[in-house]
């Protein structure tokens, strides 16, 4: 089983704000789900602790969210920064709680790394023993730094990514539903993140927001958790331009799997993944496709937003829960790629990235 490092998971969102205990067996939280309809996807929960372990997801992104988006963001969007912030702080001390407990450990940096990864050298043997799943803390739109003095303190607790934007007019850039370049702060905002040496993530940045940053960034940078508009024509995709820009900088693209942006056609609200036909198969085609841009099989990993704002409801038919990620194995050697290609995939491009920043 080759170990996969998943570049982006909203475990926090889910335990503070829909009150999941990922500590529990998947099935135990689904049976406490049952008959709730306060969100979409409950009862159809697919990631928890237990499930990362036995997929070999022994790394992660794990992201703090709290924005206040104008007009109101989809999740997690409150009136002011400062609640913004407070929401934020409390995802920090989940995790660390977490860490505690012994079922996760925070990665901040090389050494941090190296031991954990030696820890999950044999992904089988370290979820047997219940090895701690590791997470690198990124922050999924940039509304909740009150003040740029804010990054600092960010620094210091471990933060080592941040994504700009989310849905909707953020206060610092514009979401991907948005048309308009960086607001009022936000040049100044990517310049401080790049002096502290974060790592910037372009997912959700509008795609002025998109040429705007990654004209003034000189450091590391990815996309966490982004398909091929070329296969799926939303502004929420990236465009070949966009993807071949990354490509040009050395970043890398997550896979996501949430299913409306894997297969094109989709219809909010009528189309749903047995209509569509979706599988994790549709997603080689997005892995492809940026392969085919690159040349090389250096610029796509995985990032697969399980459980970010959905569930089983909108996700791939035959993944049932974060585990079912191993399944793009067979999927990929069947579009001929080699196990150098589908372990650098699964872990190796985005470990280079961490590397690379943290030199």
């Amino acid at each position: 089983m080759n170990l996969i490092f998943d570049v982006h998971l909203d475990l926090s969102l889910n335990a503070l704000e829909w009150n999941r205990d990922l500590t529990l067996p998947i099935a135990q939280i689904r049976e406490l789900e049952a008959g709730k309809t306060d969100m979409k996807g409950r009862a159809l929960n697919t990631v928890c602790l237990d499930e990362m372990r036995k997929g070999g997801i022994g790394l992660c992104v794990a992201t703090q969210i709290g924005g206040c988006m104008k007009p109101r963001g989809p999740v997690a969007c409150w009136e002011s920064p400062a609640q913004a912030w407070g929401m934020t702080q409390g995802q920090r001390h989940y995790y660390e709680a977490l860490c505690d407990l012994g079922e996760m450990a925070q990665i901040r940096n090389l050494a941090e790394l190296d031991a954990h990864l030696a820890l999950w050298a044999a992904p089988v043997a370290a979820a047997a023993a219940k090895a701690p799943v590791g997470y690198i803390l990124s922050l999924e739109g940039a509304d909740s730094i009150v003040t740029l003095d804010y990054l600092e303190t960010a620094w210091e607790y471990g933060l080592r990514a941040i994504g700009p934007s989310h849905y909707g007019a953020g206060r610092y850039s514009m979401g991907h539903d948005q048309v308009g370049g960086l607001r009022p702060g936000g040049a100044e905002l990517i310049k401080k993140m790049d002096e502290l040496g974060f790592i910037l993530d372009v997912t959700h940045l509008s795609d002025d927001c998109f040429f705007e940053a990654m004209d003034l960034y000189e450091g590391t940078v990815w996309a966490s958790h982004q398909n091929a508009r070329a296969i799926v024509d939303d502004p929420r995709q990236f465009s070949d331009e966009q993807i071949k820009l990354l490509i040009e900088r050395g970043g890398v693209l997550g896979s996501v799997y949430d299913a409306w942006m894997m297969v094109p056609g989709w219809v909010r609200g009528t189309t749903t993944p047995e209509s569509a036909g979706v599988t994790l198969a549709h997603i080689g085609e997005h892995i492809d496709h940026i392969c085919q841009l690159a040349g090389n099989t250096k610029h796509v990993g995985i990032g697969s937003d399980l459980d970010g704002g959905f569930g089983k409801e909108q996700g791939p038919l035959d993944l049932d829960t974060i585990a079912d990620l191993q399944n793009l194995e067979g999927i990929l050697k069947g579009r001929g790629y080699s196990d150098e290609d589908i372990a650098a995939i699964f872990h190796g491009n985005f470990l280079r990235l961490v590397r690379q920043a943290w030199a």
